[in-house]
């Protein structure tokens, strides 16, 4: 089968960073499916692998988290889908990726394509909308209010991937006032588009402009990227005995003890945790995907979607790793077909 790979960790502009090359078609047992590909996007977590992971053994390492795709057969534990059924799912990252004609997935952690979307618009889903739903019902736990906080929360980074799919889940599922941050006018634009209440810029000083809104100090915040930077204006902005929760890899470490004084609980979300150490509650991806399925296909949350860059193969998977690593995409990028 044809899939895209990397024998050692190099620059995106490397003339090797990603090649394609031929595997065989791996055969499915136990829990897991077999999916013919259909469509793939890329994510921060694929460049950031690319740059520092070395393949063992010398063998090729292939990427891809987010897809869609048709289950071609099942292993003999397999009980929640049969072959033809349309799927999509982030996988997990100590297994082959989704950059591959076929790939093998637990049925634990796939759902059911929502039927309204295109392979394409449903593979720009999985990973960010696991992260955000893990991120805000199970760690922030934003449906249990903070004593005195503003039924509010501030996601910074709101125009990105996770960020694009978090305001829309807040504002489906709970009350919560949105506060996005933004920084160029057409991310601005998206976030209000999604469904921010307010939009803020985070290249300026957060905690005063969220002052300025009137509504008091909320109750969470959300943060998807540069946590080491926004740390602070965070620890500034909250409500004593606020939540605060991050996803990204700070540079320099974080620093927790700025949260002591007001009693701040910080929670570290990682979507690939349940997967990679089979957790009990290992079916709860599959059931957020299926959730999440329902809400699309009832009008309530649109795909994040926002630019295709044509079929699955080294050239093209190149520049979709460029633009993630300029830090300027807005929502999800995808690819689909071989």
């Amino acid at each position: 089968m044809r899939a895209v790979g990397y024998l050692n960790p190099q620059p995106i502009t490397a003339e090797t960073s990603l090649l394609d090359i031929e595997l065989p078609v791996p055969v499915a047992t136990d829990h897991d499916l077999l999916v013919e590909i259909k469509a793939v996007s890329v994510n921060p977590v694929d460049t950031k692998v690319r740059k520092s992971a070395v393949p063992e053994d010398g063998q090729h390492r292939v990427l891809g988290f987010d897809a869609a795709g048709v289950v071609k057969a099942v292993g003999d534990k397999v009980s929640l889908f049969k072959p033809g059924d349309e799927v999509y799912y982030a996988g997990v990252i100590n297994r082959p990726g989704s950059n591959s004609e076929f790939q093998l997935v637990d049925e634990r952690i796939v759902g059911a394509k929502p039927k309204s979307l295109s392979f394409e618009e449903a593979a720009a889903l999985p990973l960010t909308a696991i992260t955000a739903y893990e991120t805000l019902f199970d760690r922030l736990d934003i449906n249990e209010p903070v004593s005195g906080g503003a039924n509010a929360i501030v996601i910074i980074g709101g125009a990105g991937g996770v960020g694009s799919i978090a305001i829309q889940l807040v504002r489906q599922l709970t009350d919560l006032t949105v506060i996005a941050t933004a920084s160029r006018p057409e991310t601005k634009e998206w976030a209000k588009e999604l469904g921010a209440h307010h939009v803020i810029d985070h290249s300026q000083p957060i905690a005063t402009q969220v002052e300025a809104l009137g509504i008091g100090a909320p109750s969470f915040v959300f943060s998807t990227t540069q946590s080491d930077l926004h740390g602070g204006e965070s620890v500034t902005l909250l409500a004593p005995q606020g939540r605060f929760a991050l996803i990204d890899d700070p540079k320099g470490g974080f620093d927790v003890m700025p949260f002591k004084r007001k009693c701040l609980s910080v929670h570290w979300e990682m979507m690939f945790a349940r997967a990679v150490f089979q957790t009990p509650d290992m079916i709860e991806q599959h059931k957020l995907l299926s959730h999440v399925a329902e809400l699309v296909d009832a009008g309530k949350i649109k795909t994040t979607l926002t630019e295709t860059y044509g079929s699955i193969n080294a050239a093209n998977l190149k520049k979709a790793h460029a633009l993630i690593e300029s830090g300027t995409a807005k929502g999800k990028i995808v690819l689909s077909g071989f």
